[in-house]
């Protein structure tokens, strides 16, 4: 390139070359990490109302998972054996059929589904945790992949501003020093009145 284009402007900002090449960093890093900022995303409707229902009606939470509750299979089998050895004792000692022996039978069929009860809740709630704790990482990873992806943009378009910067301060000086250049070769070509042309000249040739 000669000198006349590079004096108005014709020679490429070397910071616009790096340009497209920062241009591509989201695209190539964002298709690894977008999936997990998604599916975090995703997560937080369902974590928040879990979390409220936990702190508002902590209750009423158990009510709704007690809701589902089914007795296990070994329920009525441990029941029936239970009876059964309760009126085996009651007959032996001449108190079956009597209101103590009803009573007795009812307080053991109440433990027995309490018991059955409660370890079905143990079981429920502990896959509750583990849904919820699943959630929570899900959610963690994204939460990651979501500051991963900002900063990189924040570091890409920094680092874009200062090569812009760096660029144009460069072309300016550029700039400057031909202009400075040309205007020296003016002067001396202007003021050797012996030999302008030939003075004028010169003045130019000391500009490169």
């Amino acid at each position: 390139m000669d000198w006349l284009s590079q004096l108005f402007g014709g020679g490429k900002n070397p910071a616009d070359a790096a340009m497209p090449y920062l241009d591509k960093i989201p695209g190539q890093t964002s298709q690894y990490l977008d999936p997990y900022f998604q599916a975090g995303k995703s997560m937080l409707p369902g974590l928040e109302k879990e979390y409220g229902s936990l702190t508002s009606d902590p209750g009423g939470f158990l009510n709704k998972i007690g809701a589902s509750y089914q007795q296990s299979p070994g329920f009525q089998s441990a029941l029936k054996n239970a009876l059964t050895a309760g009126n085996h004792a009651a007959a032996a000692g001449g108190m079956a059929g009597t209101p103590e022996h009803q009573f007795t039978s009812m307080g053991t069929a109440t433990d027995l589904a309490n018991q059955d009860y409660n370890q079905w809740l143990q079981q429920a709630t502990g896959m509750f945790n583990t849904g919820i704790a699943g959630q929570q990482d899900m959610a963690h990873q994204g939460q990651q992949a979501g500051t991963s992806m900002a900063d990189m943009i924040a570091q890409m378009l920094a680092q874009k501003g200062a090569y812009a910067y760096q660029g144009q301060a460069g072309q300016n000086a550029a700039n400057s020093g031909l202009f400075g250049n040309l205007t020296k070769g003016l002067i001396g070509g202007l003021s050797t009145f012996s030999n302008p042309i030939g003075g004028f000249a010169s003045g130019i040739a000391n500009m490169f």
